[in-house]
């Protein structure tokens, strides 16, 4: 009983007061800019240095999309690691005073598993073709994920043994820590990956219309605000939030109507294994053909109009917009609750007027998965081309099985002859 009254005394019942104090951000913003701006008012001052900053993002946003598919993977991914390494030297700093063995060696070799695991099971489904003309790929992709698995396993070993005595407990919060930021980062990314090879234009209207909500929620409520949202993010005004919502919704409509016209927006992503180049080349869905709808009778009475043309993926941005600017908002509410726990402003001062990359990505993550379930459970049908793929790396005895079967089933349909000689 002595011995359970010890182990009991020693359980970590800190409160939120008690956690360490992480050591605040500098200020990065460019000198240049400090000085152009030294007779404004702090609330001035930090509207300007965030405009500034956005349009500039928002310019290399665009080059980058100019620049291709192949690009933007890149850009997403570097915005994971990013992200990952944000919100890991935040746990690092907390408990810096520890010094916990093998801490961010472990931290950054689970990242490594973790992008290991998904990127090789994207190659897997969209790169068949050029894997099948490499014998040392074929073995990786063969044997993928039990190779994932025992790197895995390796950094669970190594972590069991750097356990120290006395900091057992601390090491499971950090091991925790690290799991769930890899859940939070890697996981979303990969979704976000996924997005983009259903077509560009799933990629670019939820981020878009995330950074359009953001914008629009910050002007409104800077200039308009005077009610408090929710006591997590005091600057967060319900007029903002309001205003956002009817601009992202706008917004999305109108930026679909002009994406759904290019087929480097609208067509799947695919790798050509002839050039060894990433294509974007189709006969575009119906989702993306202009179609006639009629007006509700409500409408009609307002605008005067019959009916109206349009492409019913505009019909699906307003629900993905709708989104954007209603639940995609609580990733950062989730971000702020996370910042306060730990007594910081932001999760880094990467880019000046806005924090670091996690404070900009919080909500785009969210958006990532909520844009994932949608197409795999409204949009997504069979892909005949993935599915060619696949069989074009089926052994010969296997491809000649399929053939016999599907053509036996296309006679009992009638579509082809009996008669019809394989």
């Amino acid at each position: 009983e002595v011995d359970l009254e010890e182990r009991l005394g020693e359980l970590d019942l800190r409160s939120d007061s008690d956690v360490p104090d992480v050591p605040p951000p500098t200020d990065s913003t460019p000198e240049i800019l400090k000085r152009a701006l030294s007779g404004l008012s702090a609330r001035w001052k930090n509207w300007w240095i965030r405009g500034i900053l956005t349009l500039a993002m928002i310019s290399v946003f665009f080059l980058i999309i100019y620049l291709g598919s192949f690009m933007l993977m890149l850009l997403v991914l570097s915005i994971q690691v990013k992200c990952y390494h944000e919100i890991i030297t935040i746990g690092y700093r907390v408990y810096h005073s520890y010094d916990l063995p093998w801490f961010r060696s472990l931290s950054w070799y689970f990242l490594l598993c973790g992008n290991y695991f998904f990127y090789g099971e994207t190659v897997a489904d969209y790169f068949a073709t050029f894997v099948q003309r490499r014998e040392q790929l074929q073995f990786l992709i063969r044997y993928h994920r039990f190779i994932s698995f025992a790197l895995y396993l390796t950094g669970f070993c190594m972590f069991v043994l750097s356990l120290v005595k006395k900091h057992y407990r601390l090491q499971f919060y950090m091991f925790a820590w690290t799991h769930v930021t890899l859940l939070i980062t890697v996981t979303q990314s990969h979704l976000v990956i996924q997005n983009l090879f259903e077509g560009m234009i799933w990629f670019l209207v939820p981020i878009s219309s995330v950074i359009c909500n953001d914008i629009t929620a910050y002007i409104f409520g800077f200039f308009f605000g005077r009610t408090p949202l929710i006591k997590l993010s005091p600057k967060k005004t319900w007029e903002g939030f309001i205003g956002g919502f009817f601009s992202t919704v706008v917004f999305g409509f109108i930026f679909s109507y002009f994406l759904a016209q290019h087929q480097y927006f609208v067509c799947p992503v695919e790798y050509n294994s002839e050039t060894n180049r990433f294509v974007t080349e189709c006969e575009p869905s119906e989702l993306f053909q202009m179609k006639k709808y009629f007006m509700p009778p409500l409408l009609q009475a307002v605008l005067g109009w019959e009916t109206v043309n349009m492409y019913p993926f505009q019909m699906h941005s307003i629900a993905l917009s709708t989104f954007a600017s209603l639940i995609g908002p609580f990733g950062g509410f989730f971000a702020s609750g996370f910042k306060r726990a730990f007594k910081i402003k932001d999760f880094a001062d990467t880019i000046p007027g806005h924090g670091g990359i996690m404070d900009r990505f919080d909500c785009q993550y969210l958006m990532a998965t909520f844009v994932h379930v949608y197409i795999t459970s409204f949009i997504r049908g069979p892909n005949p081309s993935k599915l060619l793929k696949q069989l074009l790396i089926l052994q010969p005895e296997q491809q000649l099985s399929v053939y016999k079967t599907l053509k036996s089933h296309l006679v009992e349909k009638g579509i082809l002859q009996p008669s019809l000689r394989g």
